[in-house]
């Protein structure tokens, strides 16, 4: 039978034990979270890119072996026909609408990505809507509007004249090029203080990302 002090030691050292497997697996989790990024390509090496942020810092990111990369291109309303899948930043407004702060076209292999109505989180008081257009845009007053439906409901979008317009299409390691434009939506911190993608948002012929 243990005596006491030594059952108070052995309880202790279990405590020990405990708290720091518990550190290091909270550790861990933080570093699993994903960040959105948002900058400049500054250098290219293979699969690794230097890259600064909107903030200034300097970092490097690397794409995973599978990583996506997607070149953002220049649109226009007219690009936007019957059922075509659509994601839009947007702010609510009174009335119900969403004023538009970006619209984004994906390509037909893209269908259903992130399909919904969320907040977005990177701008305040302001949500995603990803979904299939339903009839033509149509004008108005403020912009012409787009209603969006998705699968648990829709949304009637106001698109006003300054707000951007984009069409997502399938790019490659050719788009990765120095000054080019970049977001990640879900970049992996790692330990050493660089990032890991596996799907890069950039800008064609100077354009830049929301």
């Amino acid at each position: 039978e243990v005596s006491g002090p030594e059952r108070i030691f052995a309880m202790s050292a279990l405590s020990r034990i405990v708290v720091a497997v518990v550190s290091i697996t909270l550790a861990g989790a933080a570093f699993a979270q994903t960040v959105r990024l948002r900058g400049a390509i500054e250098e290219v090496s293979g699969n690794s890119v230097k890259v600064v942020l909107g903030d200034g810092t300097h970092t490097r990111l690397v794409l995973a072996p599978s990583a996506t990369i997607i070149a953002v291109v220049p649109a226009t309303l007219a690009d936007i026909k019957e059922g075509t899948f659509v994601g839009s930043a947007a702010r609510p407004q009174e009335d119900g609408t969403q004023l538009a702060l970006e619209v984004h076209i994906f390509p037909e292999e893209m269908r259903g990505t992130g399909e919904g109505h969320r907040p977005y989180a990177p701008v305040p008081q302001a949500t995603m809507t990803n979904g299939a257009t339903s009839g033509a845009p149509v004008s108005g007053v403020r912009g012409s509007t787009i209603t969006l439906r998705y699968k648990d409901g829709e949304k009637k979008i106001v698109v006003p004249p300054d707000a951007p317009i984009v069409r997502f299409i399938r790019g490659d390691q050719t788009d990765l090029k120095v000054g080019t434009h970049f977001t990640s939506s879900a970049a992996v911190p790692k330990t050493d203080g660089s990032y890991e993608a596996s799907r890069l948002n950039v800008g064609r012929d100077g354009l830049v990302p929301q």
